[in-house]
Formats: C-alpha cells, structure tokens, sequence
C-alpha cells in the first residue's frame, strides 16, 4: 500500500480542470497539424511535386470547397504503393551500410516531369536500421521517404536531403527536435542526422536518443542554462576529468586540462582559504559532503563560486575520488550588495527624512503654538488651524498671524513659504518674524508686503527665496479690512449662510525684484467670518486650483457655526482634513 495519500480528492479542482482543458487544446492543435502535415505528404507523392506545392494545392482546395483545411486534410487519400523492383545499385551499398554503428539506408531520386528531385526511393537499409516510431528496416525498403517520413517535409529536411544530392555537400544536424507523423498522431524525437551523396544516390544515417541518452542530454543543457559545472579527481591516478562548464567557471581554456587539486589553493582569493581548507578537511579527513562558497580570482576578475563537493570512498572508507559540483553565482551576489547598498540608503534617505521631519515639527509647534478655543482681537473672535502634511517629505512652511498692534487695529495674515521641509521652515521663520518687527510701524499692508519683499530678495543673495501672503488689517471702528494679496489665494468673506471670494488685486510673489503690491479695503458687517486658507486647502491631484476653491465654498456654505473654531472643524472634515497631502492652515475670523 502506498504511504502518500491518494490524489483523487484534488482531481476536480479548479486548477486541475483549467490545465486539462489547456492540454487538450494543444493536444487538439497537434492532432490539426499532424493530419494537415501527412496530407501534404500524400497529395506530394501522389502528385510527384515537392510539399511546398502541395501545401499551396491544399489551401487552394480547402478555399475553393469553403471547408477548413483540416476537414480537406482527412479527404486526401494515400497514393497506392507501387509494385516495382528495387533499382540494382551495386553490391557495395549493403556492406558501406553495415558499417554505421546508427540507422542507415541508402535512397535513389525521385523526379518529376521537369526533372526536379521531389523525394527519395529507399533501395537499400543496414540490419539494425529503426525508425523513431520503431519501424525496423525490412519495411522501409522499396517506399518512398515521404511516406515513411511525413515528418521531413514539414521539419525541412527533404530540403536540406535535396540539396546535400544536388550540390554534393553533406548535410549534419546534431540534437534536433524532429516530429514524426504517425496515422493523426505527432511524435517527437530528439535525433541526429545526417546526408552525403553517394555515388548516384543519398546517403542517410541517423540516431534517435534514448531514454538514458536524453537524461544526459537534458542534463547537459541545465548545466549551460544555469551555469552549472562537474569536475571528478582520482586521487589514486590524479587524473580529473571536467565538463566544458566546469572549465567557464574556473576561466581555464579546455587544452590546458583541468586544474590539479593541489594547485587549487592558487586560484582561491587568500581571505578565502580558511573556506577551502574546510572543504579539503571535510572531504578527505571528516569524508563527508559539503556546501559552501569562496572567490576565485578568475581571467575577469574576482568570482564567487558556490560549491557542492563529495568524496567518493572504497570498500574499508577511504576516498579514492573527490567530485566538485560547481556555479558562478557573481551576478547572485552582485545584485544581493547592490540591493542591500540601495536599502541602507533608503534607511537613511528615511533617517534624515524624520529627524527633518522632528526638527521642522518642532519649529513649527515653537514659532505656531496654534491652540483650540477662539481668540479675542480687536472687534473679531478668530480660531486657527494648522496640520501637517501625512507625508513627512510634503511637511511644508504654512504660517500665520494673528495680533493686536498698537494703533488699535489687528494684524491678520496667513502665508506660505515655498518649498518643503527644513528650507520652507527657514523662509517661514524669516518671514514671519520679519512681519512681526515691521507691523509695529503702523504701515498699511501694503507697504508691510514690499518691505518683507525686500527683506527675502535682500537677505539671500545668490538663493532663490519665494513666498505668498495675505496680509491686512481690520480696524473695528468702521468694520473695514483693508489689505493686500502677495500671490495667495483670495480669502472667503461668509455671510448669511453664503460663501464667496473676496474681490482684490492679486500682487506678484513675495521674493521677486521690482515688486508692487495694492492695498485693497472690504466693508464687513457684523457676524461676517472672514476665512484665510494656504495652498494646501485648495489643491489636489488631478484637479485645477478653481475647482479647488469651488470645493472650498460648498465646504464652508454646508457648515452652519457661529464660533469659528467649529467652522474651521466642520470645514476641516468635509475636505478630508486628516488625510491632506500637503500641509494646510485655515484662520477664521468673525466680526464682533
């Protein structure tokens, strides 16, 4: 009884059924082109022209009848065998046969009408000839090649027959995948072959791999396709006998012969021979197998070989031959230091991104302690809000403020500094703080805006520096704000429920040369909210700055709050506040 559990549970999967229904649809298309191979085979023999022509005469007929071509294929019948005697060749060709150690038979040209050579007649085979389908040699004689190999025409080897005969020069395929045609069925054989002519006739000879040879021969093609190299030493005769791979990895040219065990510490890198020594203790001493890897210095540099080595012991345990199973895994290894360079350099691209990312934080939580709850100003009850960005690469240079200044009014301004990071930090930290030395002039905020221009253009030779702000001031005595606009977005003034920019000149950056900036004046009525918001409100991917706004003002009119610190929630929420891409930053202020 078998020990593994039986399949049939698993027979009705879906994955099962898939690679049936897969395998017999290629199993369909071979049995199509099987029958459409051996009906060209026929009507050539029948017709006595070459399969190319009769392939041509099939497809005419299958588009004049409107069958498909396989259906013609099946109507096409076998020429009849002719009754003739084979041609004397000479008493020769029988013994030159015998002497091939593979299948051989030796053909006369078959012609047509123009004299063209269309096949061959097989007059004369050795007595071990066989055919890949295992037809012996008795039957060949007196048949035609085409007919009993369907398959020559459709792999081109009747071409490659034809012109060996015609020119005189042999013909050699070596390891072919060959198809033969058997009734409706393919059957494939790897094989060699080969062509001369001989005297008036053409001479074949051909070997089918068998079930051992193709083992080896599938073994040797894995050992190319992976690198894979073998190597035997006899420590008695110190003799070794290497494979062709064997002597790539080692980068040693096959005349020279393989390298003598004792000579391979010379190879072997010096930081690398405590490895070898190893394996020499572990095969000679230990006598066991090992695994393991050392760096060859090969005739293109330095290599890494992976190594799988076995001794080979008599009858009382001692080792008479050592076997080397070999690959060159530098690339392997190559691609492992090139990832692991590019990980330790995410790590710390990561590294200095967060300690960025602490230090902006802190500067910003320093410079814009921003707290809950609403602010009394002159004549306005204000709220703002300031968050930072999820990503820590998009933690940008928002700022405000909101104050009392002397004269009695009060100083409203929200701005942005261009940029991300510690440089957005910086420019914020200069704006803002060149804005708080300046106001106590008692300027309007126009004046206030090129003066901060002139500081950012004056103060950073040779650095491009930009920022944008809203600047002004509300004087609570006639409820007017008048103010200025250095590149930033408008503001939104709500009353009654409706939400609308408010109309003003919109000046040049804050940082460039020659600047102007307007002062424009707004009339407010009590229980108007003004609302100040940077960039970061408005813009999304894949969306214009208009639609932006547009999304803004249907935000601020669905939200119905007095105190503006629950607007700028309300609002906050709306617009998915916790998961802005950029950083933002809203003021709200109401008209007492």
């Amino acid at each position: 009884m078998s020990r593994y559990p039986s399949l049939a549970p698993y027979e009705s999967t879906a994955a099962t059924a898939k690679l049936r229904s897969q395998l017999e649809r290629v199993r369909g298309r071979m049995r199509d082109k099987a029958v459409l191979d051996q009906a060209v085979a026929k009507l050539a023999t029948r017709e006595n022209i070459r399969p190319c022509e009769a392939a041509e005469r099939l497809a005419g007929m299958a588009q004049y009848s409107g069958l498909e071509p396989d259906e013609v294929a099946r109507r096409v019948q076998a020429p009849p065998v002719p009754d003739l005697p084979l041609p004397d060749v000479g008493e020769w060709v029988k013994p030159m046969l015998e002497t091939f150690h593979d299948s051989a038979s030796y053909s006369c040209p078959v012609k047509d009408s123009f004299g063209r050579v269309v096949d061959f007649f097989v007059v004369a085979v050795n007595s071990h000839c066989k055919t890949p389908d295992g037809r012996i040699g008795e039957e060949l004689k007196g048949q035609r090649l085409l007919t009993i190999s369907p398959g020559v025409a459709a792999s081109g080897l009747l071409d490659e027959y034809i012109t060996a005969f015609e020119t005189g020069v042999p013909f050699h395929r070596a390891l072919m995948e060959h198809v033969e045609i058997i009734g409706e069925r393919l059957w494939p054989s790897t094989m060699s072959v080969r062509a001369a002519r001989v005297a008036d006739g053409l001479l074949l000879s051909w070997c089918v791999l068998d079930d051992k040879d193709m083992l080896v021969s599938g073994w040797r093609r894995a050992q190319d396709a992976v690198g894979l190299g073998w190597g035997e030493w006899n420590l008695a005769t110190r003799q070794a006998i290497w494979t062709h791979q064997m002597y790539e990895v080692f980068g040693r040219d096959t005349g020279a012969g393989p390298v003598a065990l004792e000579d391979i510490p010379a190879m072997v890198l010096p930081e690398d021979l405590p490895v070898l020594d190893d394996v020499i203790d572990s095969l000679l001493e230990a006598r066991e197998s090992i695994e393991t890897e050392f760096r060859i210095q090969h005739r293109y540099g330095v290599r890494h070989v992976s190594v799988v080595a076995e001794p080979l012991l008599d009858t009382v345990g001692v080792p008479v031959k050592l076997r080397f199973l070999v690959q060159d895994v530098t690339r392997v290894r190559r691609r492992e230091r090139a990832e692991a360079r590019a990980q330790e350099r995410a790590v710390r691209q990561q590294e200095r991104a967060e300690e960025e990312h602490r230090v902006v934080d802190h500067l910003q939580n320093t410079i814009l302690p921003v707290g809950r709850g609403v602010r009394r100003l002159p004549g306005l009850a204000v709220a703002v809000r300031y968050l930072p960005a999820e990503d820590l690469a998009w933690l940008g240079g928002d700022w405000y403020k909101a104050r009392a200044v002397p004269d009695g009014r009060a100083l409203l301004v929200i701005g942005d500094a261009m940029g991300h990071g510690l440089t957005a930090a910086g420019i914020m930290l200069q704006m803002r703080a060149g804005l708080a030395g300046l106001a106590y002039t008692g300027a309007p905020a126009h004046q206030l805006a090129l003066w901060l221009n002139t500081l950012l253009t004056g103060t950073n030779e040779g650095v491009t520096v930009t920022g944008t702000a809203i600047i002004g001031h509300f004087d609570a005595k006639n409820r007017t704000f008048a103010w200025t606009n250095a590149g930033h977005p408008n503001p939104l003034r709500v009353r009654d429920g409706h939400a609308e920019l408010l109309e003003g000149s919109r000046g040049p950056l804050l940082g460039v040369f020659d600047a102007e900036y307007e002062l424009t004046t707004t009339r407010l009525e009590p229980g108007d909210v003004l609302l100040f918001y940077t960039d970061g409100v408005v813009e999304r991917r894949g969306e214009d700055l208009d639609t932006g706004v547009r999304t803004l003002i249907q935000a601020v009119q669905a939200c119905v709050a007095e105190d503006p610190d629950e607007l700028i929630d309300c609002v906050l929420e709306r617009l998915g506040g916790d998961h802005m891409e950029d950083d933002v930053c809203l003021l709200a202020a109401r008209v007492l």
